[in-house]
């Protein structure tokens, strides 16, 4: 956040920049040295987690993402390539179980696949 005391433009350099996070960080008449969190902006994506192991203003892409589904696999700077169940979603539509019928009808025999819901 900047502030500027006195807007006359024979008062140059007064200005006072404070880190939106730390109000106790502040510089005048240049930039804050803030701290960045880069997990802030969600890098790593859903069914991720993210961590910034070290925040401070000249550390950048050092963010690790975690997949939630398996804490084993982690990648820095970029979403991990988490496994997916694609199934999970059920993507054929309700949950079937096939049992096959044999049907004879005079010479001809028929072999039938009903679909139960599980």
């Amino acid at each position: 956040t900047c502030a500027d005391p006195n807007p006359s433009p024979a008062s140059l350099k007064d200005f006072t920049c404070t880190c939106d996070k730390d109000a106790s960080v502040m510089a005048t008449g240049a930039a804050a040295t803030c701290e960045v969190d880069e997990c802030s902006m969600n890098p790593c994506g859903m069914g991720q987690s993210c961590e910034d192991p070290n925040t401070s203003y000249g550390s950048q892409h050092d963010f690790v993402c975690t997949c939630d589904s398996d804490k084993s696999i982690t990648k820095i700077d970029g979403p991990a390539t988490c496994e997916k169940d694609e199934c999970s979603t059920d993507p054929c539509g309700a949950k079937t179980n096939a049992a096959p019928i044999r049907v004879e009808q005079g010479r001809r025999v028929l072999t039938l696949i009903l679909l139960r819901q599980v």
